[in-house]
């Protein structure tokens, strides 16, 4: 087991490390490595819920519930900062996971991930209608906040941003595998394998995969905050079912076996947007969806499958 996690640990290192310095030579590269990186804490949550064989279909609501937070503090409260944004947005999507969560870990499978769409759909709904609030469709926008009292350009924010979200980062996928490997992250995945057993043994299924659901929660908004800051805005699409599906779809296209798989998953699905898009206005959709139909037949478990398939074929050569 050890000898299989220790090569994706090193690439992750790898990837943290290119996302720091390789900004630092192609300027329009920091915007993008930064959403890769919030959008990979995000799908971190999508992560831990697989591992109880649960897939959440409305995740985006604790997305859509960070990214407004601070939208909704820079509008009726102004100012704001950084670390503000993030702890505030931390805070009100895990009361929301928590207060959800008791509803839905009743609930196993389709019920589970229909029931975390609705969920998240009432949510949108409200975002939508509320135009004395929320502005509606149009959104709100969030002002370029600053940190630790210093304001900064709009170049060297960019730079700003991406090193406090590549810093976040890094303890949520070390916090992350960590939580996987330890007991409660091993009762999380007998709830897939067998939860009656789980229940046998004193422990209460409801209960893990409540902690992993408000975790998962938590992480959801800290990556909703942080797109928000590094898009200067929160609109309701954040909420909307097509959002819950693209965390999903990134969370299936890196793997779910390892932590790394969600920036693995971020990393690969905002590449191809941003070069297709570029180069295929309308058909960048197209690309990203041969590229899972490519996954799923020959890497089931993902890129990061896709890597332990390429080492074990490689020794059985040998």
């Amino acid at each position: 087991m050890a000898g299989r996690i220790k090569p994706i640990t090193t690439a992750a290192v790898i990837f943290f490390l290119v996302s720091a310095v390789a900004p630092l030579f192609v300027s329009s590269w920091a915007t993008l490595f930064a959403l890769i990186l919030a959008k990979g804490i995000v799908v971190l949550g999508i992560v831990l819920l697989l591992q109880a064989g649960q897939v959440s279909f409305g995740h985006a609501m604790f997305f859509a519930i960070g990214a407004y937070t601070s939208a909704f503090w820079g509008k009726y409260i102004g100012g704001g900062d950084i670390l503000l944004y993030l702890v505030l947005g931390g805070i009100s999507s895990t009361v929301f996971g928590l207060i959800v969560g008791l509803f839905v870990v009743r609930y196993r499978e389709i019920f589970f991930g229909m029931l975390n769409l609705a969920f998240s759909m009432v949510l949108w709904s409200l975002l939508e209608k509320m135009f004395p609030y929320t502005n509606g469709a149009d959104g709100i926008r969030v002002a370029r906040p600053g940190l630790l009292g210093f304001v900064f350009t709009p170049e060297t924010f960019q730079y700003v941003i991406l090193y406090v979200s590549l810093l976040i980062a890094a303890a949520a996928f070390y916090g992350v595998q960590r939580y996987l490997e330890s007991p409660l992250g091993h009762m999380l995945r007998a709830i897939k394998s067998n939860e009656t057993r789980l229940e046998y043994l004193g422990m209460s299924a409801r209960r893990v995969l409540l902690i992993g659901y408000v975790i998962s929660a938590f992480l959801g908004g800290i990556g909703g905050t942080l797109v928000a800051i590094i898009q200067q805005i929160a609109t309701p699409e954040f909420g909307f079912w097509t959002k819950s599906g693209e965390f999903v779809f990134i969370a299936i296209l890196g793997g779910g076996a390892h932590a790394f798989g969600a920036f693995a998953g971020a990393a690969m699905f905002e590449w191809v947007r941003f070069y297709a898009a570029a180069h295929l206005a309308d058909s960048w959709q197209l690309i990203l969806g041969v590229v899972l139909i490519v996954i799923i037949l020959y890497a089931p478990n993902g890129l990061i499958g896709l890597r332990q398939r390429y080492r074990q074929s490689g020794k059985g050569g040998r």
